[in-house]
């Protein structure tokens, strides 16, 4: 799997739930909630103040060395 800045936050947490924490570290405790489970990691880190990119090479970056 490889995460890109247009992956649904549902369908990766649905592939590779170990990636929650990094959800958790920029503010997003929501993860139950289906409205945010269905936002981009774009939306999400543009609602949470986060560098997108930084987000997608940090989860890319675990899923590789799994």
């Amino acid at each position: 799997m490889t995460v890109t800045k247009d992956s649904i936050i549902g369908d990766i947490l649905d592939q590779a739930p170990d990636c929650a924490p990094f959800f958790f570290e920029i503010g997003m405790h929501c993860l139950g909630c289906p409205a945010s489970r269905g936002e981009s990691l774009q939306e999400a880190c543009e609602v949470h103040g986060t560098d997108v990119d930084a987000l997608v090479k940090k989860i890319n970056d675990f899923l590789a060395a799994q």
